[in-house]
C-alpha cells in the first residue's frame, strides 16, 4: 500500500514510521535533534516588562512632571501624592505578576494532550512531547496539531479556522492534514510530518499580526476618558500657569502650586489602576475554582449577559447515560439486543451514547467491520456496514425517516419523551430494503446542584435557554426536572426552515431540539439581533459555531480541545455548578468598578471646570496639591479600593460612561458650587487661605456625601467604610489641618455662616444635576431604541 498517493511534498530524507509507531528510543533521539511538537509561543511580559509597563504610565509620567516643578519651586510637602502614585504602581505590579502566574498555572492544565502510538501502544502526552514522525490518534473534537498524512481511517475535519470555508471535509488514507483544524467525526491515524514551528498553523500565528479581540465596553469607555483627559490637561494647566503669572501677577511658587494642583486634580490616578487590579484578582479568584479565563474581558461580558445559552449535556446533564430499555420494532428483544452488539463493534471510541449502550448489551467481537460512519451533528446519525452487505444505522427517528416516522413507531417516541428519556431508532439495511429494528432507551444522569443553578439565574434576571441536538420534548422534560423558567415552551428546530423562523423562534421559545450547528450559531445571532447580551456553553466541535457567535464563551473541559480554544472562559473541572460563582464574580469586578470609577471622576470633573472658571473669572485657584491629596484618599482612593472587592450580585445595565456620569457630575457641580462661592468671598474681605481652606472643607464634606450615594443601599462593609472616612477627614482637619494647608482653628467664625449657605446650594444643586442626567440619559435611550 503506497502511504502517499497523492504525493504530498516531505521532508528531504523523510521516511516513513512503521505500522506500530516510533520506539521510545528513536522518539527522544528525534527530539533531541529539535524535531519536537514543541511551538515557539510568546511567553507574554516577563516581570520587568510588568513593572515597567505600570511604572511608565502616561499619566505616572505626568505626575513625575508636575512633582519635578514643585520641587523647583521648594513645595516639598506638597509631594504627598506621589507616595499615592508609587503605591498605586506597586500594587498593580504586585496583582497583574499574580494573576499572570495564575493564568500560566490554568493554561498548563488546560493544554492540549496529544494521543500518539509508541512501540505498538497508544500513549498521551503533551504537543511538546510529540516528535516527527509519531503516528497520531485522532477521534472527534480533537485539535489536529501538526500537518501529516492520514495514514489509516476516515473521518471529517474542519478547516474553517484555517481556510474560512465551513463545510467539513472527508478525509481517507493518504489525504494530507493541516494543523489547526480539527476532527469533527470519524477516527483517523495521522502521521505527524510537519510538527512544531514548521507546521502550517504555526506559521500563520508567527506571520500574521495578533488578532484583534473585541474590546469590552468597560475599557472602551475608560479609554475615550483617558484620552479626552489628557488631550485637556496639560494645556489648560499651562493656560492657568500663565494667567497667574502675567495676568494677576502672582508670585512663581505660588502660580506653579496652583497649576500643578489644577493638572494633578484632573488625573483620575487610581481609576486605571482599580480596574487592572479588579480584573486581575478576579482572574485569580476563578483560577481557584479551576477556571480558566482565558480573555480577560471574558468575565465583563459573562457579567452583562442577560441570556445564557445551554447544550442539555454537560451542563444539566453530566453526560453520563444508562440505557433503560429496548423496545423491539421487528423481532424479540434479544434480537434487538443482538444487532445493537454487532453495531457496537464498528466503534471503539467513547461518548455518553456509546458507553451506556456498550454496558447495557456488550460489543460482538466476532463482527467483520468493513467500515463506518461517525455520528454527525448533520445527519443526527452514526452507521456500520459489514462485509455480509447488512448496514445497521442508529439515530434519531426524525432524520432516519425523511418521509415520516411510522406512527407507531410515533407513540412509543413520544412516550419515552414524556419521561424525559433520549431515544434512538436502529435500522437494519439490507439490498436497499430498510427494516426497522427497535427503538433504543438512555436516560441522562442529572447534575447535582443543577437545580440551585437554574434558580440562581431566574433570580438574577437571566433567561436560560436550553440548545440541544435531542428530541425537544425529551429536552423539556429533563429542563423541567432541574427548574429551568418556562421549560413548557419548545420546538422542535428541523421545522424552523429559514433566518426569519428562527428569529422568531429565538424570542418565543426556552427549549430547542433536534439543533443543528448552523442553527446553534443563528439563534445566537438572532438573541444579540432583538438585543440581547447573549453567553453560551459547549463542549463539542458543533458548538464552537455559536461559540463564537456569542458575546461571551464558556468551554467545558473534558469536550473537544478545539471548543475550549474556541472559548473565552473554560471550566477546567467541567463544573457547571460554579457559574454563578464566575457570574458573581464578573458583576463584582464591573459593578464595584463602575461605582468606584464614579468617585474619581467626580474630582476629575470639578478640577476640570474650576480650572475653566479660574481662567475665565478673576479667581486664584482655590486647592493646594496636597488638600487635593487629603480629599482625594479620604473620598475616592481608599473606599474605592476597599469597595471594588466586595460582593456584588446586580446585573449590569447600561454602558459604563453613561453609568458613571449620570453619578459623577451631580457631585462635581456641588464642589464646583462650594469652591468657587469659597473664593468669591476673597472679595468680602476673607483671606486666601481662608478661603481655601473653607474650599477644602466643603470639598470633603461633599465628597463625603457622594460617597454615601455611591454606598446606598447600605451593608455593614459600606456603613464602616464611609464612618471610618468620615472620621479620618475629620482627624485630618482637627489635628493634621497644618500638614495639609487646612488652617481649621484659624477659621473666622463669620465665615461659617455664609459657607453653610454654600453648602446648602451646593446640595441643592446636586440634586437637581442628579435630576437633569437622568432626564438626559432617559431621553437618549429612547432616541436609539426609537
Amino acid at each position: 500500500m503506497e502511504l502517499n498517493p497523492n504525493h504530498h511534498p516531505l521532508p528531504e530524507g523523510y521516511t516513513h514510521t512503521p505500522d506500530g509507531g516510533l520506539s521510545a528510543a528513536e522518539a527522544q533521539k528525534r527530539k533531541e535533534q529539535g524535531l519536537s511538537g514543541k511551538v515557539t509561543a510568546d511567553p507574554g511580559k516577563s516581570i520587568w516588562q510588568i513593572l515597567a509597563g505600570n511604572l511608565f504610565t502616561l499619566f505616572n509620567l505626568l505626575n513625575f512632571f508636575l512633582a519635578a516643578c514643585l520641587i523647583a519651586v521648594g513645595s516639598y510637602r506638597n509631594l504627598l501624592f506621589m507616595g499615592v502614585v508609587i503605591s498605586n504602581t506597586l500594587i498593580g505590579t504586585v496583582q497583574e505578576i499574580r494573576a499572570k502566574r495564575a493564568i500560566d498555572r490554568m493554561e498548563l492544565m488546560n493544554a492540549p494532550q496529544v494521543h500518539i502510538l509508541r512501540d505498538g501502544q497508544e500513549t498521551e502526552c503533551r504537543m511538546e512531547d510529540t516528535v516527527q514522525g509519531d503516528l497520531n490518534i485522532l477521534r472527534a473534537g480533537d485539535q489536529i496539531t501538526a500537518d501529516g498524512l492520514v495514514r489509516s481511517g476516515s473521518g471529517t475535519v474542519c478547516e474553517s479556522m484555517l481556510t474560512g470555508e465551513s463545510d467539513d471535509i472527508g478525509k481517507q488514507q493518504g489525504d494530507w492534514l493541516m494543523s489547526g483544524s480539527y476532527v469533527t467525526s470519524g477516527k483517523l491515524v495521522c502521521e505527524m510530518i510537519n510538527v512544531g514551528d514548521a507546521s502550517y498553523a504555526a506559521g500563520l500565528s508567527h506571520a500574521a499580526k495578533k488578532i484583534s479581540r473585541p474590546k469590552s465596553a468597560l475599557m472602551t469607555d475608560l479609554n475615550k476618558l483617558v484620552r479626552f483627559i489628557s488631550m485637556i490637561l496639560v494645556p489648560l494647566g499651562l493656560l492657568l500657569l500663565f494667567k497667574q503669572l502675567y495676568i494677576q501677577q502672582v508670585d512663581v511658587p505660588t502660580a506653579v502650586t496652583a497649576g500643578v494642583a489644577s493638572m494633578l486634580g484632573m488625573i483620575p490616578e487610581g481609576l486605571i489602576l482599580l480596574t487592572s487590579m479588579a480584573l486581575a484578582v478576579g482572574v485569580i479568584r476563578l483560577s481557584r475554582r479551576n477556571t480558566l479565563v482565558q480573555e480577560l474581558y471574558g468575565i465583563e461580558t459573562l457579567a452583562r449577559a442577560d441570556v445564557l445559552c445551554l447544550d442539555k449535556t454537560g451542563t444539566i446533564t453530566t453526560g453520563k447515560m444508562q440505557l433503560e430499555r429496548v423496545h423491539p420494532l421487528h423481532g424479540t428483544e434479544e434480537e434487538v439486543r443482538q444487532k445493537l452488539r454487532r453495531f457496537m463493534a464498528g466503534f471503539d471510541g467513547h461518548s455518553g451514547t456509546l458507553d451506556a449502550i456498550r454496558q447495557g448489551v456488550g460489543t460482538d467481537e466476532t463482527a467483520q467491520v468493513l467500515s463506518t460512519k461517525p455520528f454527525s451533528s448533520k445527519t443526527k446519525s452514526s452507521a456500520v456496514l459489514f462485509a455480509d452487505g447488512t448496514e445497521l444505522t442508529l439515530g434519531a427517528a426524525e432524520f432516519l425517516f425523511p418521509e415520516g416516522v411510522p406512527a407507531d413507531i410515533r407513540k412509543a417516541i413520544d412516550d419515552g419523551a414524556g419521561e424525559g428519556l433520549r431515544v434512538l431508532a436502529l435500522v437494519e439495511t439490507v439490498q436497499d430494503k430498510r427494516t426497522p429494528v427497535g427503538l433504543v432507551f438512555l436516560r441522562d444522569e442529572l447534575r447535582s446542584g443543577a437545580g440551585e443553578t437554574m434558580d440562581y439565574f431566574r433570580k438574577q434576571g437571566v433567561a436560560v435557554k436550553i440548545i440541544s441536538g435531542d428530541d425537544a420534548r425529551t429536552v423539556s422534560v429533563i429542563a423541567g426536572q432541574v427548574g429551568v423558567e418556562g421549560w413548557q415552551n419548545a420546538v422542535d428546530a428541523s421545522t424552523l426552515k429559514d433566518e426569519a423562523a428562527l428569529a422568531e423562534a429565538a424570542v418565543r421559545y426556552t427549549v430547542f431540539g433536534r439543533v443543528t450547528p448552523e442553527q446553534k450559531r443563528a439563534l445566537v445571532e438572532a438573541m444579540k439581533k432583538a438585543g440581547h447580551s447573549v453567553a453560551m456553553t459547549g463542549d463539542g466541535v458543533n458548538d464552537i459555531p455559536a461559540l463564537k457567535a456569542a458575546d461571551c464563551s464558556i468551554a467545558m473541559a473534558g469536550g473537544s480541545d478545539a471548543a475550549r480554544h474556541a472559548a473565552q472562559i473554560t471550566l477546567l473541572d467541567a463544573d457547571f455548578t460554579v457559574m454563578p460563582e464566575i457570574v458573581g464574580e464578573g458583576r463584582r469586578v464591573v459593578g464595584n468598578i463602575t461605582r468606584a470609577a464614579s468617585l474619581f471622576l467626580v474630582k476629575t470633573l470639578y478640577s476640570f471646570a474650576l480650572s475653566v472658571l479660574t481662567l475665565l473669572l478673576p479667581l486664584q485657584y482655590p486647592f493646594q496639591p496636597i488638600q487635593l491629596t487629603l480629599i482625594s484618599a479620604l473620598t475616592i482612593g481608599a473606599p474605592s479600593f476597599i469597595l471594588a472587592m466586595e460582593p456584588n450580585r446586580e446585573r449590569i445595565k447600561g454602558r459604563f460612561l453613561q453609568n458613571i456620569l449620570l453619578r459623577a457630575v451631580p457631585g462635581a457641580a456641588a464642589v464646583t458650587v462650594c469652591a468657587v462661592g469659597a473664593m468669591m468671598l476673597t472679595y468680602y474681605g476673607f483671606a486666601y487661605a481662608e478661603c481655601s481652606t473653607a474650599a477644602a472643607i466643603a470639598a470633603g464634606i461633599v465628597g463625603l456625601v457622594m460617597l454615601g450615594t455611591v454606598c446606598t443601599p447600605f451593608n455593614a462593609l459600606r456603613t464602616a467604610v464611609l464612618v471610618a472616612m468620615s472620621i479620618g477627614f475629620i482627624g485630618a482637619l482637627v489635628l493634621f489641618g497644618h500638614v495639609f494647608y487646612i488652617h481649621f482653628w484659624q477659621l473666622p467664625s463669620a465665615i461659617w455662616m455664609p459657607m453653610a449657605g454654600v453648602l446648602v446650594l451646593a446640595l441643592a444643586v446636586m440634586l437637581l444635576a442628579t435630576k437633569a442626567m437622568k432626564a438626559i440619559i432617559c431621553r437618549m435611550e429612547q432616541k436609539k431604541t426609537a
